[in-house]
């Protein structure tokens, strides 16, 4: 039988199956205790419990946020709420004990500091808040009386305190677990119910609420009055009633009525003998009664018997400890006195149950011998001469029967004993004891005890945290005074008193009293002649008149230190003394949303009130979600409308992961504001250990639903004629508006019905979602009352168009037949309609693994949770489109189209009727899922009766890329339309497809998607633009713009992409015509950066040949601008003005009149990528493009002379679909640099028409030539260039790496290549990236260049600017690259948030994948080797991972698929390892293998090579091999 070990353990199983609900408070929500470890265990595994019908809630509360608060709202609504505390919670907590005292809650106590001295006056200090206290001491008396509490807090009504010293116990044998039949029968469960909801007219928080546990008897007149002595029986017990005010509403939860004893006296008359019920409040009688019943239980069960205070020792002692602490030490010493011992005939009390205090009963424990009695009280915070435990037990012995011949009683203080004393320390007591005058309050050991244990947690500011201080102390440097910093000495003042921010206050301004005291000394000393020189004199006097002025006074202050520090006077000592006080320091105090809980009695409320000028940053961790807003009472204060109400005081609100820029701006506004100020910071974690990335995506939750908006509010900006209130959250600036309005409205309603508040304030998104599912189904039947016809209603879950355009298709083909029918998502679908539908049809798509799409999700929880639905006359079919091949393992094939299967037997359990068996649709079938469903769409329609319809029109084709770029009118569309449409964040499908013509793609913030779609809101639209930027060179000049228009129009950051250019992320349709703009002022284009043409040319960055480097870059311009298109549509588009004179030649009325000599007018059938390598680097990865050029030196090797030509790479492929693979180029021959641009136009040409256009996944040009062969291609080639390519020259690639740090070219200039982690270029508190490059850019007289790899190289910087740039380098930490090999070789695509394709997280997630590899790196010697690892998020290849060593693309959340075998110069493509793994057998497989790499690889041989040669892989000859002969066979069998 399982064990118990310790007495937290045995306090939690007890709590967690006698709940419903734990908080479990800790110091730190990453921070187990002895409680938390084990509640959180039983919680994952999701162990039932007793009281709750599934698995209890465990809430975890950090312990400095008020946590008891969050305990009346579940006991409100009827549930039994238990708690799991240190006592340092208690007396911060007593305004609400007093009131959780009247509900049936416990509190279970462990007694810190938990050494082995624990303070037990926390307990004392509460004895009468009214909650009645029980104490266990060893660890089955921890396990009892935990349950005792539980049952006693059911059967009386009233709040119970269990508490124990953990360290007592700690050596105690492990116990059995509990009985479950035994804790059923101890809780009464079986003849009772849970706890009725409270009927509260209202909730205040402090002020008493009248709520009271009564007792409700049933009487005779005759017995009125009288104590019946039968009341003591176990089988009569009070039924309780809980009054409130004069409601008396009966509870479930008590016992049975108690009986009249008028039968056992002599019988009254009929008139008298009326029953009558009597209601009065549950008193000590009745809960002794009630703990009697309960300890009578367990003894009959187990045999363990308890009392109110328990005696042990010899029946004739003389003497007795009455221990209020911990017992174990003098239990082991008593327990082995001999008779010879001073203390042999001495006994030992204990009190079971402290509160409330039965007099009568310690008595009756003691032995009629004892004559004296030593009590011994365990309190460090001793308040008043006499300690409480000690006045107990003189008022219990000297009143009363018992005040005759009462034993003296003696008060000890009892402090911390070393194990070894202990017998010492019985001696001094009984020595004191035995004493004629004996001394009172004698205190016996240490009174401070032993040093904190090292396993006890230490107070410390969450690692995350510290990007806010990090800003401080970047800001002001020596300047900030933070006065409530941890790591301060503060004399007398314990850490955790001197960390909080009330002291802090104090402290700021007794420093600014101390500071004007110190102006008025400098004045005085300004005016005296007692400085040796006249120079102090003249200086002061400047600094005095200056004193307020930080911008003066901290200038001239190290001046005035000067002069005093030489001068030598008495007086300039004096003044030096208090030199710190010369500089105007900028003052903080830190808080944290512990504050927002009762803001009228927290820090926030005095400074404001105070309006000294001190800047407050206080950090609000919580995490939006709907339990914190429909939790009314736990809801939190906006501190920030507080404080601009209050009408003094700077206030903002800011997010570090939501926008960098705006909290530098707040915290340097809130330094040179005049008064108090108020920063109110987000940083959202659930666990202090919890990844940037989750604290990130939390943060962009939240400032995207408006739950914490970024703004700024300035109350002296009226002055300058300047708005007071700034909203820095762009997005959703006019939401927010509304919000704001309406919350003036809603908080003068929540005022007056408190009751409602949580109700009044929830989400109006969710109000605005139900009524628009409602009005729309609604508008949609009307429109259809006309129809005639069966109904049928068609929902669908799509993640990517299929399943929707499959609805709406099955839609139309059934109005043709006569059908009404109505398509919409299954989301937007309301499902309490569902039982009145007569035909419904059900398509959805999967997702992730065999997960619903996000538009299926709600409707899938909601039907799979319902109980109430009655399906049985509604008519339902099922499609599902998946993929048989997307999970290999046989273990996994569950998935395949696993909603579409789940939906279909739930459905049937509701009792809906099957029109046809499910349908199945895959992608491995010859026509993917068209497949399936052209076998499932007939038998519905014969199932509907609608199959042999004559007459069906002739459905239109399906409109395809070509058709919407020839009807486009040369890459017009309507997107000029679509721009000026407001209504929508979002541009049409068609325009979608040729903005990326333009450079620039829709897409939505996917860490959004879920929380808008709750909210009623269309997704997050936003688009990316990407530069064209030949060869990846940029000046100085067009950083500067870049950098500009990325904090203006985008995100803030900016991506330095694997196509050599900059992208910009998270650009609004508002404001994409001015961030386009602001690109071609700085000479730079977007035109054909994306599109079905050729894109961005890429070169060689080659620091180390700026004279080669010219000539290739000069020939790359020369390919991008012959190959450019040449519609005027841009023009027209982004950079004209709408009222400009600009004519255009129009024919056939408002066409203009456009041509394209090279492409025509459907464009390229794919998109096309050129890149040109310099040997000995392919940098480039040159066999990855459509054409790879490889540049050759001359005879000289000085200069460019011509290329070899690659052509037919790509990476794109689609996921277990072995007609789609990745390939490495072909050589074509050797062309001269004069006549390589036609060559490249011949070869594109060829491609135009002769490529794909039906198939778009078989459409680039690495297909085309397999079709037709590499000869047969060539010689197309020759014939339009009517030439022949020549014999290729010979060269060599050593890596595709880049090469870091400095570098000298052959004219003396220095390069630097600095290293970018997967190109993105942003500010973080840690690494202010994007601010040091601006301000490198202001200075920098040489270029910028970017590489393929995602780095960036610092080019052309002359000698003598050389140590202003290395100093610029260091002190941004841009010089930094003491990374791993394995780092600086790594490169990931976007992915999530943006990126619409992405099925994984990859430029978020590699950093910290590597992380976990570096450990195993440094442990096998290969922390410096170059591996090339890639990682994408889908299998479009943005990264090239098919030619890293080692890949991983992503294929569901968190699911990679594994290729190994790469070649290290980027020639050779690796393989399928392992597929959908996650990050534990990743782990799992890579550490081994990096070990068996340092261990037995050759000279030399590389990573890719080395998996190869031992056999784990086989390597990929060519692409049309790529699926062959992988590590993991893919299975067909389901």
């Amino acid at each position: 039988m399982a064990s118990t070990q310790t007495a937290g353990e045995a306090v939690a199983r007890i709590a967690y199956i006698s709940s419903h609900v734990i908080l479990s408070i800790q110091p730190a929500l990453a921070i187990d205790t002895e409680f938390s470890k084990h509640l959180h265990k039983y919680s994952a595994s999701r162990l039932p419990g007793l009281v709750a019908k599934e698995a209890p809630e465990v809430v975890s509360l950090r312990h400095n946020v008020d946590p008891l608060l969050s305990a009346f709202q579940p006991l409100r609504s009827g549930k039994l709420v238990s708690v799991t505390t240190s006592s340092s919670v208690l007396l911060p907590s007593i305004p609400h004990l007093y009131k959780l005292a009247h509900y049936p809650i416990v509190l279970h106590v462990s007694l810190h500091p938990s050494t082995t001295s624990p303070d037990y006056s926390d307990i004392t200090a509460i004895r009468q808040s009214g909650f009645i206290f029980l104490q266990s001491e060893t660890l089955q008396e921890a396990q009892d009386l935990a349950l005792s509490a539980h049952a006693l807090a059911i059967k009386s009504g009233r709040g119970v305190i269990h508490f124990f010293d953990p360290q007592n116990s700690r050596d105690d044998t492990p116990i059995e677990t509990e009985d479950r039949t035994l804790v059923r029968a101890v809780l009464g469960l079986d003849s009772s119910g849970g706890l009725q909801p409270a009927d509260d007219e209202s909730t205040p928080l402090y002020v008493d609420d009248g709520r009271r546990a009564t007792i409700s008897e049933r009487t005779s007149p005759a017995s009125r009055g009288r104590q019946s002595k039968q009341d003591n029986s176990e089988d009569a017990s009070p039924q309780r009633v809980i009054d409130k005010g004069s409601t008396g509403a009966a509870s479930s939860v008590g016992s049975s009525v108690r009986e009249s004893s008028a039968d056992s006296r002599p019988t009254v008359s009929s008139a008298t003998s009326v029953e009558s019920t009597i209601v009065r409040p549950v008193n000590s009688d009745d809960i002794y009664e009630f703990l009697s019943t309960i300890w009578s239980k367990i003894r009959q069960a187990t045999g363990r018997s308890y009392q109110a205070f328990e005696y042990t020792g010899p029946e004739n002692a003389e003497s007795a400890l009455f221990i209020f602490g911990s017992t174990g030490l003098f239990v082991d010493e008593l327990g082995a006195t001999q008779s010879s011992d001073e203390f042999a005939r001495c006994g030992l009390v204990t009190a079971r149950l402290y509160r409330p205090w039965n007099g009568p009963q310690l008595a009756a424990s003691l032995p009629a011998s004892v004559t004296r009695i030593a009590v011994l009280e365990q309190i460090r915070r001793k308040t008043t001469r006499w300690g409480p435990v000690l006045l107990d037990v003189l008022t219990s012995l000297r009143t009363g029967s018992s005040a005759s011949g009462s034993p003296l009683v003696v008060g000890h203080q009892l402090g911390y004993i070393e194990p070894a004393t202990v017998r010492q320390a019985l001696r001094g007591i009984f020595q004191n004891l035995a004493s004629p005058t004996p001394i009172q309050n004698l205190e016996v050991g240490s009174r401070e005890g032993p040093r904190k244990s090292p396993d006890q947690p230490n107070l410390a500011q969450p690692k995350m945290e510290s990007a806010y201080m990090k800003m401080l102390d970047q800001i002001f440097g020596e300047r900030l005074y933070l006065a409530n910093r941890l790591d301060a000495a503060n004399a007398g003042i314990s850490a955790t008193v001197a960390a909080s921010p009330e002291y802090g206050f104090g402290s700021l301004l007794a420093r600014s009293e101390r500071r004007h005291r110190f102006i008025n000394e400098v004045k005085t000393a300004a005016a005296t002649r007692a400085f040796a020189t006249e120079q102090p004199r003249s200086w002061l006097s400047k600094w005095a008149l200056n004193a307020e002025d930080p911008a003066i006074v901290n200038a001239i202050a190290p001046d005035v230190i000067s002069r005093l520090s030489v001068d030598g006077s008495r007086l300039a000592s004096t003044l030096l003394e208090s030199k710190s006080l010369f500089f105007k320091e900028s003052q903080w105090l830190i808080g944290s949303d512990a504050w927002a809980y009762d803001i009228g009695n927290s820090g926030v409320h005095h400074v404001l009130a105070s309006g000294a000028n001190v800047n407050m940053l206080i950090i609000d961790s919580q995490p939006w979600s709907e339990r914190a807003a429909a939790d009314a009472v736990r809801r939190k204060k906006d501190i920030g409308l507080y404080a601009m109400n209050y009408g003094n005081a700077y206030v903002a609100s800011v997010a570090v992961y939501g926008s960098y820029t705006q909290v530098l701006e707040a915290i340097i506004e809130a330094d040179k504001f005049h008064g108090p100020s108020v920063v109110v910071a987000y940083l959202p974690y659930n666990k202090e250990d919890d990844s940037p990335l989750t604290v990130l995506q939390e943060t962009k939750k939240a400032i995207d639903l408006g739950y914490w908006p970024l703004y700024r509010w300035n109350p002296n900006n009226e002055e300058n004629g300047e708005p007071n209130f700034s909203l820095d959250s762009e997005r959703i600036k006019q939401e927010l508006e509304e919000f704001l309005k309406r919350d003036n409205y809603l908080t003068q309603l929540m005022n007056r019905h408190p009751k409602f508040a949580a109700n009044l304030s929830e989400s109006y998104g969710t109000e605005v979602r139900a009524l628009q599912k409602r009005k729309a189904k609604d508008a949609y039947n009307a429109m259809l009352e006309s129809l005639y016809g069966a109904p049928m209603t068609i929902l669908f879950a799509s993640d990517n168009g299929n399943a929707e355009g499959l609805a709406k298709r099955l839609g139309n083909r059934g109005k043709a037949r006569g059908l009404k029918t109505m398509v919409m998502a299954m989301d937007d679908y309301p499902l309490e309609d569902l039982s009145t539908e007569e035909n419904i049809i059900l398509i959805t798509s999967t997702a992730g693994q065999g997960e619903f799409p996000q538009n299926g999700r709600a409707f899938w929880d909601a039907v799979k949770d319902t109980t109430e639905l009655d399906l049985s006359q509604t008519r339902y079919a099922v499609f599902a489109l998946g993929d048989s091949h997307y999970w290999p393992r046989k273990e996994d094939k569950h998935y395949y189209n696993k909603p579409g299967k789940d939906l279909d037997a739930r459905i049937t359990l509701l009792g809906g009727q099957k029109l046809v068996d499910v349908g199945l649709g895959d992608d491995q079938d010859p026509d993917s899922y068209q497949t399936g469903y052209g076998e499932w769409e007939p038998r519905l329609w014969q199932a509907l009766g609608v199959d042999k319809v004559e007459g069906l029109p002739e459905e239109p084709p399906p409109i395809t890329n070509e058709d919407i770029k020839i009807q486009s009118n040369f890459l017009r569309g309507t997107i000029a339309e679509g721009l000026q449409d407001t209504s929508t964040g979002a541009i049409s499908a068609s325009d979608q497809q040729l903005t990326k013509f333009h450079g620039t793609y829709m897409q939505d913030d996917r860490d959004l998607r879920d929380e808008r779609k709750a909210q009623g809101l269309e997704p997050a639209y936003a688009f990316m633009i990407r530069c064209r930027l030949n060869g990846g060179v940029a000046t100085p000049t067009q950083w500067l713009q870049m950098d500009s228009i990325s904090s203006s129009y985008g995100n803030e950051t900016m991506k330095l992409t694997t196509r050599q250019t900059f992208q910009f992320h998270g650009v609004v349709k508002s404001k994409l015509k001015s961030a386009m703009r602001g690109i071609n002022k700085a000479l730079m284009t977007t035109i054909a950066a994306c599109g079905d043409v050729n894109r961005n040319i890429m070169v060689s960055p080659l620091p180390t040949r700026s004279a080669f480097h010219r000539d290739v870059h000069r020939v790359s311009a020369k390919i991008s601008d012959h190959l450019l298109p040449s519609t005027t549509a841009y023009h027209e588009i982004w950079l004209k003005d709408n009222d400009s004179d600009e004519k255009q030649t129009k024919v056939a009325g408002d066409a203009v009149m456009d041509q394209e000599p090279l492409y025509g007018p459907t464009y390229l059938p794919r998109k096309f990528k050129i890149t040109i390598a310099v040997p000995p680097h392919n940098d480039t990865d040159v066999y990855a493009h459509d054409i790879g050029l490889i540049a050759i030196k001359d005879a000289e090797g000085k200069r460019l002379e011509g290329f070899n030509v690659l052509v037919g790479g790509g990476m794109g492929v689609t996921h277990n679909n072995k007609k789609t693979y990745p390939r490495t180029g072909s050589m074509l021959g050797y062309a001269s640099a004069a006549q390589i641009h036609l060559v490249c136009e011949k070869i594109m040409l060829v491609q135009r028409d002769h490529g794909d256009r039906k198939n778009r996944k078989h459409a680039r040009l690495k297909y085309t030539i397999d079709d037709m062969g590499v000869d047969v291609f060539r010689s197309k080639v020759e014939e339009l260039l009517e030439a022949k390519f020549e014999s290729p020259r010979p060269f060599e690639f050593k890596s595709n790496i880049d090469t870091f740090g400095w570098q000298k070219d052959e004219f003396g200039m220095n390069h630097f290549l600095m290293f970018i982690e997967n190109g993105r270029v942003e500010d973080t508190a840690e690494f202010p990236m994007k601010t040091g490059l601006r301000e490198i850019a202001k200075v920098h007289q040489g270029d910028f260049r970017l590489t393929p790899n995602q780095h960036l190289c610092l080019s052309s910087v002359p000698d003598e600017d050389l140590d202003m740039i290395k100093g610029m380098l260091k002190q941004y930490k841009l010089d930094n690259l003491q990374f791993s090999g394995l780092r600086l070789s790594s490169s990931a695509c976007v992915a999530f948030p943006t990126c619409g394709l992405a099925m994984a997280e990859s430029e978020r997630y590699l950093p910290e994948l590597i992380s976990k590899l570096e450990g195993c790196l440094e442990d096998n010697g290969l922390r410096q080797d170059s591996i090339v690892m890639r990682m994408t998020g889908c299998p479009n290849g943005c990264a090239r991972p098919w030619l890293a060593e080692v890949a991983f693309v992503g294929k569901a959340y968190g699911a990679y698929n594994m290729y190994l075998g790469g070649g290290y110069h980027g020639q050779r493509l690796n393989k399928l390892y392992r597929s959908s793994i996650m990050e534990e057998e990743i782990l799992g497989i890579m550490k081994p293998l990096l070990k068996r790499y340092a261990l037995e690889r050759e000279e030399g041989e590389r990573f890719g090579d080395f998996v190869i040669r031992i056999g784990m892989i086989k390597a990929t000859k060519e692409g049309k091999t790529f699926h062959e002969d992988v590590a993991e066979e893919e299975s067909d069998a389901e």
